[in-house]
C-alpha cells in the first residue's frame, strides 16, 4: 500500500468519526430538550407561581430558597425539616387548642441517668411506672399511695403541680382547682428519676386538662418545658420518649436523639433504704475537671454509645467508667458503690454504675429472651449478679431492696381521660 492511499483512508476515517459524533451529540441534545420540556401541569404551575417537583423534595416557600434563587434540597435524613414543610404546605391545620378535659390519668416510667460518664446527658427508661390522676375539684388536694407516699410533698411545691402549672402557663390559661392522686411505684429520691417522672406527668396532665397541644418536630416543646424545670434532659428525655436518650442544649434549645437499646438486656438494681438528695450528691463534686479527666470521660462516652449501637455488650464495662462524679460520690457518700460494681461485673454483668445521683446501683445483664420466667435461668445471669450485689450489701451493712427489671422503649402516655378521645368512628389504644 502506498503512503498516499494510507493518508486517504485516515482522512476518511476521521471524517466518518466526526459525523458519527455530531449525530450522537444532536440526538443527546434533542433527548435533553424533551426531558426539560415542561408538561402541561408544570406549565400551569409556572403560570400560577407554584413550585414544580420531580423526584426530590424541594422548598415550598421563598424563605426556604438559597441566595441564588435555586431550590434547597431536603435529603432523606432531614426528618424535622420535612415535617415543618409538610405542616406549612397544608391548607387546613388542626387548631392547637382542643376540648378541655375534666380528668386525666398519666403513666410515666422511671429513668436511670448518666450511665456512668454521660453526666447530665444520657439516660435510660426503666420498666417501673407511676400513675397520676388529676381531676377538676372544689378544693386543692394531693393524695398518694405506694413508694414514697409519706415523704412526698402534699402542697404546691410538689413537682407534679409545678409541671401542670407550667403547662397551663404555656396554654395561656388559668390553673383550675384540682385534686391530684399519685400511685407511685418509683422509689422516691433513690436515683431513679422520681422527680422527672412527676414533672413530665404534671405537664402532660396539664396539657390534656387545658386542651392544649404542643409542636414536637423541630422544637420538642414538651422537652423544653420539662428540661427548663429539671435543669437537664438526662432523666426527662427517657421519661418522655422511652428507650436510651442523649440530650444536649444546642445553644438555642434542648434536643435529643435515641440510642439503640440492644435486645435481651436486664436491669438489676440495688436500692438502699436511705434517701439520696441530688443537692448533696452535687455538693461533693469539684467545680472544675482536669484535662485528663475530661479526655477520660469523652473516650468512655464514645465507647458507651458505640457499644450500644453495635450491640457489642462486652464494651459496656469500659463504656460506663467515669472520673467526673462516681469516684467522688463513692468516696464521700456511697462507700458500697465500687465494691458492688466490681462484684456485679465479676458475677457476669455487662457493666454496673451509679444510677443518677444515687444511691441506687444499676447493673446491666444480657441473655433475656421473652418472658424470663419461661426461660432457663442458666441462659441468663441476672440472678447470679443479684446475689453478688446482695452479698456486698450484707458484708458492708447496707440495707436495701434488689429489683430485676428491664429497659422500656415507651415513654409517658395518657391511659385514661374524661371525656375520652375515642369516638364511634375512631378508637385509640385502651379506648382512651
Amino acid at each position: 500500500m502506498s503512503s498516499g492511499n494510507g493518508k486517504d483512508q485516515l482522512i476518511t476515517t476521521a471524517i466518518a468519526s466526526a459525523v458519527a459524533g455530531a449525530a450522537l451529540a444532536l440526538t443527546a441534545m434533542k433527548f435533553q430538550e424533551r426531558q426539560n420540556k415542561p408538561t402541561n401541569k408544570e406549565k400551569e404551575n409556572i403560570l400560577l407561581g407554584r413550585p414544580t417537583r420531580k423526584s426530590l423534595i424541594y422548598a415550598e416557600n421563598s424563605s426556604d430558597r438559597l441566595n441564588d434563587g435555586s431550590s434547597d434540597v431536603i435529603f432523606p435524613h432531614n426528618h424535622e425539616e420535612k415535617m415543618k414543610r409538610r405542616i406549612a404546605s397544608r391548607v387546613a391545620i388542626e387548631a392547637d387548642n382542643s376540648t378541655p378535659r375534666n380528668s386525666v390519668t398519666v403513666r410515666v416510667p422511671a429513668s436511670s441517668a448518666n450511665m456512668g460518664p454521660g453526666y447530665d446527658t444520657i439516660g435510660i427508661a426503666v420498666d417501673l411506672w407511676t400513675e397520676i390522676t388529676v381531676t377538676r375539684s372544689d378544693a386543692f388536694k394531693i393524695t398518694a399511695e405506694g413508694e414514697g407516699a409519706e415523704e412526698m410533698p402534699k402542697d404546691r411545691t410538689n413537682l407534679m403541680v409545678t409541671g401542670l402549672e407550667a403547662a397551663f402557663k404555656t396554654a395561656k390559661k388559668d390553673v383550675p382547682t384540682l385534686h391530684y392522686h399519685c400511685v407511685s411505684r418509683i422509689p422516691y429520691a433513690r436515683g431513679l428519676g422520681s422527680s422527672s417522672a412527676a414533672i413530665v406527668a404534671g405537664i402532660i396532665a396539664g396539657l390534656i386538662l387545658a386542651g392544649h397541644r404542643l409542636p414536637c418536630w423541630g422544637s420538642e416543646a414538651l422537652l423544653q418545658i420539662a428540661s427548663s424545670i429539671e435543669g437537664h434532659p438526662d432523666n426527662v428525655a427517657p421519661v418522655i420518649y422511652g428507650g436510651i436518650q442523649i440530650g444536649i442544649h444546642n445553644g438555642t434549645r434542648w434536643t435529643t436523639e435515641r440510642v439503640p437499646c440492644p435486645s435481651g438486656l436486664q436491669l438489676v438494681l440495688f436500692m438502699p433504704d436511705f434517701v439520696g438528695k441530688t443537692s448533696d450528691a452535687r455538693d461533693v463534686l469539684q467545680p472544675t475537671v482536669t484535662r485528663e479527666e475530661a479526655a477520660y470521660n469523652i473516650g468512655r462516652v464514645a465507647f458507651l454509645v458505640h457499644a450500644l449501637c453495635s450491640g457489642n455488650l462486652d464494651n459496656l464495662r469500659w463504656g460506663v467508667q467515669d472520673k467526673m462524679h462516681q469516684p467522688q460520690r463513692g468516696d464521700k457518700l456511697y462507700p458500697f458503690l465500687y465494691p458492688m460494681i466490681e462484684a456485679a461485673e465479676n458475677a457476669g454483668a455487662c457493666c454496673a454504675y451509679l444510677s443518677g445521683a444515687g444511691p441506687t446501683v444499676m447493673a446491666i445483664t444480657s441473655g433475656a429472651s421473652g418472658d424470663i420466667f419461661t426461660q432457663r435461668e442458666k441462659e441468663r445471669n441476672d440472678s447470679q449478679v443479684a446475689r453478688a450485689m446482695l452479698q456486698v450489701a450484707e458484708e458492708l451493712g447496707v440495707k436495701g431492696q434488689l429489683l430485676v427489671t428491664q429497659a422500656v422503649h415507651e415513654g409517658a402516655r395518657v391511659v385514661k381521660v374524661d371525656p375520652p378521645f375515642s369516638s364511634d368512628s375512631i378508637t385509640y389504644r385502651d379506648n382512651i
